[in-house]
Order: C-alpha cells, then structure tokens, then sequence
C-alpha cells in the first residue's frame, strides 16, 4: 500500500523498487521504450504518414512499426535513426547530460 508520497521518486521507490533495484530497473526500461514509441508516432502522425506509408519507405512490413509505437520491441539507435531520419525525413539528436 502507498502511503502519501512526497515525491515521484518516493512513489516510484514504493511502487517498483529503490534505484538500482531489478524491478526498478525494469519499470525504466519499460517507460524509456514507451516514450521512444510515442515520439516515433507522434513524428509519423505530424508528418502526415501511415504505419504502413512508412513501413513502404523504410523497405519494412507494417507490423514492424506497429511494434515498434507499442513499446513491444526494442529499437536500436541505428533503426530510429532510419525511421526518423529516412522514413520521416528529420534529424535524430542525441544528448547526454552527466
């Protein structure tokens, strides 16, 4: 049961674990795929394209984006990179901050 979190790390600590736990470490890796999904739609919906309009330009089966905007497959760097940048006709920036 939570109990009155103060912060979203202290839900994200009661819900799924510390930092650095397996199961939390499992939660973030389940939000950043969900996020690399929506980006990946949202890009094809305002560039005005179809799963399967994109899946044409990319040389790939519609499925395959269909899996990818649901977070139910891992994307490499050098396939977002395709999508984005070959399907979608953008630029894929990556950043780190320390």
């Amino acid at each position: 049961m939570i109990k009155n979190p103060k912060t979203i790390n202290d839900l994200f600590d009661q819900k799924y674990g510390e930092k650095g736990s397996k199961s939390r470490e499992g939660f973030e890796q389940r939000a950043e795929a969900y996020m690399v999904a929506e980006l990946v739609k949202e890009s094809r919906k305002k560039a005005h394209l179809t799963q399967q309009q994109l899946a044409e330009k990319l040389n790939v089966k519609r499925t395959y984006i269909s899996k990818i905007e649901r977070a139910s497959s891992d994307v490499r760097i050098s396939t977002l990179r395709k999508i984005i940048e070959t399907g979608l006709g953008g630029k894929l920036n990556i950043s780190v901050e320390l």
